[in-house]
């Protein structure tokens, strides 16, 4: 599709409701609706409105009435797109929605791909790369904190830091090339000594960027959680309740569960991609026993790992072994159907931590209220934390930032051991072109292509 050609799609979710709305964007958006509208004015046309007014009328095909509606006028450069654009806000059903869209694309538009307005605004200049990205991360967004994260990058909060970097390493890129070519008006004495202290200072800015990536997965992801245990420990009936629907089989026959069972769930605002896994015990059952070797690889990537002990069976090698698994790991210990002679057995184990032991109860709901409190103090205390600062929770924005860091090392690197100053220039155009991979300022056609397929059709 070319930049010049007049796109239009469907801009609401599929399926009924009381309003939806088709976009046309390009040169001819406002010639092409002009000949399936008519306003309620008589004679009225839509290009002589002014921009950014709301119009009222009918959609003809022919003499047809297809339907009563609202035109929205937008006119370039002040719109999405950066280009004319008119939204059609139809009646919701998906019928007259398609026959309207039918009706602009037989006047001369053309389908819009999916992201296709979002890769017009990029294109257009209207915004980078990082903020056309945070379009779909605001549309995907399935908690408080993820949708507070993309809205900051969809302002530019991750573009003005980025930006700020790229002005201090071309300003060096500049200089070092002026004073080579014009050695006898531009000194370079003392001139490692400016280096060093820019380098310092961006390095440090970009390991923060960098570091904040785990946490920015967490709220983009969810908090990966994992539900371990022996067999009938009560791990199931915990998804259940959690879930709020029975999801999970529950049986009193032990090795239910074979495989692992993922759900998503909102926890207060927290998104909890939590996983129900087999009953880690010794089998000889070689289909069990592959579930619980899965289990096992499974908890080793966690963010958090809930274990279900059942309190009415006595510590084993297999809760040992468990113990072992979870030590390094953050972790909440639920002890269901809990006796005092276990809680004496547990306070014994110097690898568990009292405060992370909760008496449960899967059947009656007790200690659900604390388990969610504790899921909370973790988070909110900085074990999984979040607050107003930029988050990077683009794999490929972390990938450049390094990129861009170890670059800016190697340059370091050849401060300290008195190499000639066209060395540093090498590793600091690397950095500052990994830079612009984030924002879109040094990106080839096929990584734009590859980012805006991924969006919904429509946007």
């Amino acid at each position: 599709m070319k930049i010049t050609d007049t796109i239009a799609a469907i801009s609401t979710s599929a399926g009924n409701s009381g309003i939806g709305v088709i976009r046309v964007s390009g040169d001819d958006a406002i010639k092409i609706v002009d000949k399936v509208f008519k306003s309620g004015k008589e004679g009225k046309k839509l290009c002589d409105v002014k921009s950014h007014t709301v119009n009222y009328g009918y959609i003809l095909d022919g003499d047809k009435i297809l339907d009563q509606v609202l035109v929205l006028v937008m006119k370039n450069p002040h719109s999405y797109t950066g280009e004319d654009t008119v939204e059609i806000d139809c009646h919701g059903g998906m019928l007259i929605l398609q026959k309207v869209l039918e009706l602009v694309i037989r006047n001369g538009a053309k389908t819009a791909a999916p992201g296709e307005f979002t890769k017009r605004a990029f294109l257009n200049g209207r915004i980078d790369l990082s903020q056309a990205e945070a379009v779909m991360d605001v549309i995907n967004s399935s908690n408080d904190f993820a949708l507070n994260s993309s809205l900051a990058q969809l302002k530019g909060g991750v573009s003005e830091k980025i930006k700020e970097i790229r002005s201090e390493i071309i300003y060096h890129i500049a200089f070092i090339e002026s004073a080579l070519d014009d050695p006898e008006h531009i000194s370079l004495d003392g001139y490692d000594e400016e280096i060093s202290n820019m380098l310092s200072k961006n390095l440090t800015r970009m390991k923060k960027l960098i570091d904040t990536f785990d946490n920015g997965r967490i709220m983009k992801e969810g908090i990966h959680t994992v539900i371990l245990g022996k067999p009938n420990a009560g791990k199931s009936s915990l998804l259940n309740l959690m879930l709020g629907e029975e999801r999970a089989i529950v049986t009193d026959i032990e090795g239910t569960t074979r495989d692992t069972l993922e759900e998503n769930i909102n926890l207060n605002g927290l998104s909890l991609k939590i996983i129900d896994t087999a009953g880690i015990r010794n089998t000889e059952d070689k289909v069990e026993q592959i579930g619980v070797n899965k289990a096992k690889e499974i908890a080793a990537n966690a963010d958090l790992i809930i274990y279900v002990i059942d309190g009415s069976r006595k510590i084993d090698e297999n809760d040992l072994e468990i113990i072992e698994l979870i030590k390094e790991k953050q972790s909440i210990v639920l002890l269901n159907k809990s006796d005092i002679e276990l809680q004496a057995e547990l306070d014994n184990i110097d690898k568990l931590s009292k405060e992370d032991i909760i008496e449960f109860s899967a059947k009656e709901g007790i200690g659900m209220e604390q388990l969610e409190d504790r899921i909370r103090e973790m988070f909110y205390s900085g074990k999984v934390r979040y607050n107003d600062q930029i988050y990077i929770t683009n794999a490929r924005h972390k990938e450049a930032l390094e990129n861009s860091y170890n670059s800016l090392l190697k340059v370091k690197d050849s401060v300290e051991n008195m190499m000639p100053e066209d060395f540093y220039s090498i590793d600091l155009m690397d950095a500052y072109e990994q830079l612009g991979l984030i924002i879109g300022e040094s990106v080839e056609d096929d990584l734009v292509n590859e980012i805006f397929s991924k969006f919904c059709m429509g946007k």
